[in-house]
This record gives structure tokens, sequence and C-alpha cells, in this order.
């Protein structure tokens, strides 16, 4: 009797690569630029940022009290849509600002990196940020939420870098919704998170 081989069908599992197969010039070319970003050397007054969003489905409990009067939380839910997860993430300083926000628009991610630039980066000369290729992360859009001169005030700060295509994993912001999701989200997330926001130094304690 011959032994029974191990199926080689695994469709849990999906091949997939993130380098193209062929030669791709433009893969290339974005992949140095990001490269090279990553090798600076830290500047307080000229800092690189990355960013990031991803979606995290919202959802509501039910309660109910058991036969002693104990409050408990039903295990079903309820899906009550979605909400997107804004970072912000100065690896050579150990920052992130990661918030919650309704959509991510063109207006939101406007919004969200022009509070970065009023606020925590308000005094430097020049922001460097790090994005993928969404269609909502271009430095024009700016003059598309905000007025002309506002917009140029903004433009003239700050410059973008973006990962190639199908190399969004060169973004070092993943690795913050990665570490999040593990340490504070690896659970359905509720309503009552949707209003949310932390920012500080890696290690501090999220509220």
């Amino acid at each position: 009797m011959q032994p029974v081989e191990k199926n080689e069908i695994r469709p849990f599992q999906k091949e997939q690569h993130v380098i193209p197969a062929k030669h791709c010039a433009a893969f290339v070319c974005r992949i140095e630029a990001v490269l090279d970003v990553y090798e600076r050397a830290y500047e307080i007054d000229c800092p690189v940022v990355c960013m990031d969003e991803s979606p995290k489905q919202i959802v509501g409990y039910k309660g109910f009290a058991d036969s002693r009067g104990k409050q408990c939380r039903d295990s079903e839910y309820v899906r009550l849509g979605v909400a997107e997860l804004f970072v912000a993430f100065e690896p050579l300083a150990g920052y992130r600002n990661m918030t919650v926000e309704d959509n991510h628009k063109t207006d939101t991610w406007g919004n969200f990196i022009a509070r970065a630039m009023d606020t925590h980066y308000n005094g430097a000369k020049k922001v460097t940020w790090v994005t993928d290729n969404f269609s909502t992360h271009k430095k024009e859009n700016f003059h598309k939420i905000f007025p002309p001169q506002i917009a140029k005030s903004y433009s003239d700060g700050m410059g973008f870098v973006h990962t190639p295509k199908h190399g969004s994993w060169l973004d070092m912001a993943e690795i913050q919704f990665s570490i999040v999701t593990r340490s504070q989200f690896d659970r359905p997330f509720s309503n009552e998170g949707r209003s949310e926001n932390s920012g500080g130094k890696m290690g501090s304690k999220s509220k």
C-alpha cells in the first residue's frame, strides 16, 4: 500500500508576489526614492513622516442580565458601518499620531495632514510624507480643499514620496496598524471608540 501524500492544494493560502515578475522601471524608480528617504539622517526641522489609513468595522452589541443580575454582552453583534484609522508615523523620532475618521475622502485626508502640519510639525522647515498611491494622497488635492493661498502655504512646507504600485508594504505606517491592531483592536471595534485618537511617543499608553 502506497503512503498517502499530502494534498498540495491549500485554498486558505494565497501566493502573491510583492515585486513585479518582470522588469519594471517605474517600480525600481519609486522604490529607490523611498529607500533614499529612509536613509536620511534625523533632522528635527525636516522630518520624514509615514502616513496611511485603514478601515475598521464598527459593531454594536446587545446587553442582557443573567440570573444573578450581572450585566453581560451578547456574542452576536450588528454591523454599524466602517470607520477609518489614519496614522502619521515618524520612525526616527518614535512618534505616532492616530485618529479615527468617518471616511477616507480627499478632504478628510487633507485635513488630517493639515492638522499635523499646524500642530506637531508647525515649526518644521520641510516635512516629507511617505504614502502609498491611493488617489487622495496627492499634493495637488490641497488646492481642491483649501483656498489658493492656504493650499500653497501647505504645499511649500512639505513634499511627498509615493511607494510604487503593489509596493505599499514599503510604507512603515502599515507596521503601526499591525501593532495597534494586535494590542488594542484585536476585538470588534465598538461604536464607543469612534472618537478615540492618540498621539505621542512610541511606548506611551494610548487612552
